[in-house]
């Protein structure tokens, strides 16, 4: 069976777009993921998506995974609760100065604790000062992301709250799909 689905392409093409959201209570920190490791990023990938149908990188090889995080300007940055993965934000440096967030979100049992505005804001600016950490990158001049009718209820306002615009609307049918969970009969 197929649905509609709507993809929603959003922008931010200056540091000053950024209107970070508060922190939150309690001890939440954000940290790089320095060492690639594909066992942790698919980890993340599966416990913060397997509800809403991620099922991009599902057939990804170690090998797969193991390049694509070995690129350089591909970053992977975790929010912890008390030292317990919450959620992620994932980077991707590309051509002319863009910067891509090509996942971002929170593990399900974190949703709704105010946590991520507040990953999504650090993200951003980690997009934004991203060629100061690889100094082979060009200097970022474009945030970008994109954002569909099957993610999270709150994921279009979180961006639009962290000053992101809209530059792009599609709308595809694909096929339905059950939720993977992070793992087979999870959810």
């Amino acid at each position: 069976m197929k649905i509609p689905v709507t993809t929603w392409s959003l922008e931010q093409t200056s540091p000053a777009d950024l209107r970070p959201a508060a922190e939150p209570t309690g001890d939440i920190r954000i940290v790089r993921a320095e060492v690639p490791s594909p066992e942790f990023s698919r980890f993340l990938y599966t416990a913060v998506g397997g509800d809403i149908r991620w099922i991009d990188r599902l057939s990804w090889s170690y090998a797969t995974w193991q390049q694509f995080l070995s690129r350089p300007g591909v970053e992977t940055w975790v929010a912890y609760e008390n030292g317990t993965p919450a959620g992620y934000v994932e980077l991707e440096a590309q051509d002319e100065g863009a910067v891509e967030i090509v996942y971002f979100g929170l593990v399900p049992s974190f949703r709704g604790r105010r946590i991520g505005g507040h990953l999504l804001s650090y993200g951003v600016a980690r997009a934004w000062d991203l060629a100061d950490r690889w100094p082979d990158r060009a200097e970022t001049k474009r945030v970008w992301l994109h954002t569909c009718s099957l993610d999270g209820e709150h994921a279009m306002d979180n961006y639009l709250r962290r000053g992101f615009r809209l530059f792009d609307t599609k709308v595809e049918d694909e096929a339905e799909v059950d939720a993977p969970g992070p793992w087979p009969g999870a959810y």
